[in-house]
């Protein structure tokens, strides 16, 4: 069992920076692949980037690449996405979650065995 509970959203002007944090606590010794997705209102749940708990490797949706960043920590007890030049279209609850499929990257939300309650965006133009 994965515990994950995200924090650092809030009110951004576009333009502006957030770094979400995503603790995780519970099995992290086993290798997972983690994904930060965002849902916007009266829209389906969608990925935004993962990272490989093993390899480190990375993976960005168009959206998100060259404006975000997916890390972790060494620990393993930590998952951040940092996110700059905000735009009002990114506003959505973001979502943290897990992965026990590491052979491919998860995309799909069926995918992911574990997920954090989320974490409210708002960019405001």
């Amino acid at each position: 069992q994965v515990r994950l509970v995200e924090s650092g959203g809030g009110l951004v002007q576009a333009g502006g920076s957030l770094r979400l944090s995503c603790a995780v606590s519970g099995r992290t010794f086993i290798r997972y692949t983690m994904g930060w997705f965002r849902q916007a209102p009266g829209q389906e749940r969608e990925i935004v980037a993962t990272v490989d708990w093993g390899s480190d490797s990375t993976y960005y949706t168009d959206s998100a690449k060259g404006r975000f960043t997916i890390s972790k920590n060494n620990a393993k007890t930590a998952v951040y996405l940092q996110m700059n030049g905000l735009k009002p279209e990114d506003t959505a609850v973001y979502y943290c979650a897990a992965s026990l499929v590491w052979s491919h990257i998860p995309k799909t939300l069926s995918e992911y065995a574990y997920w954090g309650q989320g974490t409210q965006v708002t960019v405001s133009s």
